[in-house]
């Protein structure tokens, strides 16, 4: 199930497509705090945006700028506003298609599920590993648990994806840091314990308390 996150001022109108989109089984999320909509994007860990540009406080392009701080996720704009300069600003910005309002409902269903199967591998399911309340999105990179989304560092991320492709399994240093040579950071043991330190520490603050085990002289494991 793909999650969308509907950033649109106009009730009338989020409402109108969240409805439309849940009859076709996708979990919707409408912004609700307009000065918020990157701590919501984080919450929620959409795989698709619908963005509005004129929004309270600041506009779509903006918003659209903050979450390619932090997410690849596809950005579709929605917009009366459908002159070029707002097309190719829009696209400058890091957005993926505009749609242009008013709209057919349709047209607009096609479209999303247009890049849904461009960005999630021709309509395959985007990849989730679940595991004791946490997921992990392959999409983007993200971790989630209690709905709190917890930044990670390239390097964390890899060993994070390594040990949960094998979970049950004791992952091997030697493995974890050939996986992280693939990114082409300079890793020795001693990098390698500070990465796995600092992201114990992370999934600890997030209540995630001893998700990481060390297996002495063999390596790491999640159970």
């Amino acid at each position: 199930m793909y999650r969308i996150y509907i950033i649109e001022d106009e009730e009338a109108i989020a409402s109108a497509i969240k409805n439309n989109l849940e009859k076709w089984g996708f979990e919707v999320k409408c912004a609700e705090d307009f000065r918020s909509i990157t701590e919501e994007f984080s919450a929620f860990s959409p795989q698709l945006v619908l963005m509005d540009i004129g929004l309270p406080f600041f506009n779509g392009f903006y918003w659209c700028s903050e979450i390619r701080r932090l997410s690849k996720v596809p950005v579709v704009f929605l917009s009366s506003a459908a002159d070029n300069m707002n097309i190719v600003m829009a696209m400058n910005m890091g957005g993926d298609d505009f749609i242009a309002k008013p709209f057919d409902i349709s047209v607009l269903m096609a479209k999303i599920q247009a890049v849904l199967r461009r960005t999630y591998d021709f309509g395959a399911a985007p990849g989730l590993i679940r595991h004791k309340g946490a997921i992990l999105n392959i999409s983007d990179a993200s971790l989630t648990y209690n709905s709190e989304r917890i930044d990670l560092t390239k390097n964390e991320y890899r060993i994070l994806l390594t040990l949960l492709e094998n979970k049950g399994k004791v992952v091997s240093r030697e493995l974890l840091m050939d996986r992280l040579w693939e990114t082409d950071s300079f890793v020795d043991e001693n990098t390698l314990s500070v990465n796995v330190s600092r992201l114990r520490k992370k999934l600890e603050g997030a209540g995630l308390n001893d998700f990481i085990r060390t297996k002495s002289g063999l390596g790491y494991m999640v159970e």
